[in-house]
């Protein structure tokens, strides 16, 4: 028996008004907006072509109306792409919505063909008057922004070439995301149990894999692995086109490493990103401890990859939406009450999207748009005390872009490292809120254990998905297009070292690199969780010694967006993250969680 269901949640009808940035999908000030913008691109290129990229560089004055300008201007080209990107992530099935992402894409390409030149221009003006007009006070509000884009220099190409790849990029890189994004969302799991039969999306499914019966949590990997399987032709061709689309282009920009292009984008020496990974490697015997307490916790002789997230005690309470409202909103006013009244707004001005229908994305994100807006976040809740933990983490990414409008649209933005730095640490605010409204003991070391393994797959698992990509792009490049097997392999051998002889990794399990949006929409993303995850616990041990006087010193963090490098940023509140033993730290935290659960266990 085949049934589809309607997938349903007590966050029904809990949908984003994008009205802020556009009426509907037929406004007519999508047109208006990209013919503005369309119109003051070419006046820009008429102004200041030929005038930025001189030997002595460009009068300071001169300088700071083209960047203001630019900045105005990148504003009013990018509004439409946002709106259309939200609306097709909230419903990827609909034409209309595909449409006017595609159309919007091509339009923004059109106007920054007329932009290009400013920054060819900007990183050729030599060292030292590029130095003494970065100095003066005029110009530092975009200070950083024009110290990031002389970081490019060595990579950029003429403008000609550079033109030609933002043009292609439309019906390469841009094109095979699209494909991805509709794919996936597409799917439809089978899941079998009980006698029947369910289709179900990517994010009913997965709901499966936190039940306390291990034969529903067997049925949905199944179900799982046989959803992927059946698109592995496919996506093994969007994967194998897009990493050798990135090959091409650091062999085009002259990048030896294919994380070298993140890295610098982040701001972080590729040297610092290796130290951060082995040191995490070296913390693999504490993920295998902990998944020894979980077999022994639920009595099973062998651990599998679907009982890594399964209930701890099958009584353990659920969360509806205004609980979780309720829950998220007091962590973050105990915190700051400024804090609380910018989460509250998320809520009463409809920024979030969270109820489950057909054809929108899975999983969760916060999107910035632009500062004349604010953030809208996209999520699935499932009623899960695991979702209460999401919406604390995405309305920290909310937090932190809507205090770092105040920077400007070129800055706002934060490098990947530090983008997670505010949604873990609201996400640590809200756990110890809901150990403090459930004391019961068992429902602690439930909650413990789920935030270990929170933990975990922020740390440890994105470092996983960092060495599946590094091994990924070096097979692609020695040995051409890749098989669907052969892929499945390099999946496998990255995934052993930490789960070692714990955890079994089911045949079934080589398959799931296949539904990873990270690895197609941003190459070498997944270290950055790590990353923010350490960080966020030193901050952590910050706030327990500082108390009060902290709060204002972390908005302030969140305030600056990317307008510094973001040592410099975390340098202001003692934190040294190129100090290769500042890992250290939040390992060892973690570790002691760990030691905190076998506690608890022992005196249940």
């Amino acid at each position: 028996m085949i049934q589809a269901i309607q997938p349903d949640s007590s966050a029904r009808g809990v949908a984003w008004d994008l009205g802020d940035l556009y009426k509907s999908v037929d406004d007519p000030q999508i047109s208006k907006d990209l013919e503005a913008a369309l119109g003051r691109a070419r006046a820009f290129e008429e102004t200041y072509r030929g005038k930025i990229g001189t030997e002595q560089g460009p009068e300071s004055d001169l300088l700071l109306a083209a960047v203001s300008e630019l900045e105005s201007l990148a504003e009013q080209m990018d509004r439409p792409v946002i709106y259309a990107h939200l609306l097709h992530a909230g419903k990827t099935d609909d034409p209309k919505h595909g449409a006017l992402l595609s159309r919007t894409r091509e339009q923004r390409t059109a106007i920054n063909k007329h932009l290009i030149f400013f920054d060819l221009e900007w990183v050729k003006v030599p060292d030292g008057p590029a130095q003494v007009l970065l100095a003066r006070p005029e110009l530092g509000r975009y200070r950083h922004y024009l110290e990031r884009k002389r970081a490019w220099r060595p990579h950029f190409l003429s403008e000609p070439e550079e033109k030609v790849l933002e043009e292609k990029s439309l019906t390469g890189r841009a094109a095979f995301v699209r494909l991805f994004d509709e794919t996936v969302a597409a799917i439809r799991f089978p899941f079998e149990h009980a006698g029947q039969r369910q289709d179900l999306s990517l994010q009913d499914i997965n709901k499966h894999l936190y039940d306390p019966d291990r034969s529903v949590r067997e049925s949905a990997a199944r179900g799982w692995t046989k959803g992927l399987q059946d698109n592995a032709r496919l996506l093994t061709y969007v994967f194998n086109t897009l990493v050798l689309d990135h090959h091409s282009d650091c062999t085009l920009r002259k990048f030896t490493d294919p994380a070298a292009p993140r890295n610098l984008d982040n701001e972080i020496a590729s040297e610092v990103v290796e130290a951060l990974m082995t040191a995490c490697e070296r913390y693999y015997p504490t993920v295998q401890r902990y998944y020894r307490l979980k077999a022994r916790l639920l009595k099973l002789e062998q651990l599998y990859d679907y009982d890594r997230y399964a209930p701890l005690f099958p009584e353990q309470p659920t969360c509806d939406w205004p609980a979780a409202r309720r829950t998220v909103e007091e962590s973050y006013a105990a915190f700051s009450p400024r804090a609380g009244a910018i989460i509250r707004e998320f809520f009463d001005k409809n920024w979030i999207d969270a109820e489950l229908r057909e054809g929108k994305r899975s999983g969760a994100f916060s999107s910035s748009t632009v500062p004349s807006a604010h953030p809208y976040i996209l999520m699935n809740y499932t009623d899960r005390l695991r979702d209460v933990m999401t919406l604390a983490h995405e309305l920290g990414h909310g937090l932190h872009q809507y205090l770092s409008r105040g920077v400007g649209y070129l800055q706002c933005d934060t490098p990947l490292t530090t983008a997670e730095t505010a949604s873990v640490f609201g996400e640590m605010l809200t756990f110890q809120r809901l150990l403090q409204m459930y004391p019961d003991p068992r429902t602690r070391l439930a909650m413990l254990c789920s935030k270990i393994e929170d933990a975990f797959a922020t740390v440890f698992r994105q470092v996983v998905l960092t060495r599946f990509e590094q091994l990924l792009h070096r097979a692609r490049r020695e040995q051409g297009e890749l098989t669907t097997e052969q892929i499945n392999e390099l999946w496998m051998s990255a995934n052993q070292p930490m789960h070692g002889e714990v955890v079994r990794l089911s045949d079934g399990y080589g398959w799931w690199w296949m539904y990873i949006g990270h690895f197609v929409h941003v190459p070498f993303y997944c270290y950055a969780y790590a990353f923010g995850e350490l960080l966020v616990l030193a901050l952590v041990q910050l706030y327990k010694q500082q108390g009060e006087g902290f709060v204002p010193k972390y908005l302030e963090l969140l305030s600056a967006g990317g307008s510094a490098a973001p040592h410099v940023l975390l340098a202001r509140l003692g934190v040294h993250v190129n100090d290769p033993s500042f890992w250290g730290l939040g390992l060892r935290l973690l570790d002691d969680m760990v030691n905190e659960a076998e506690q608890l266990a022992a005196a249940l």
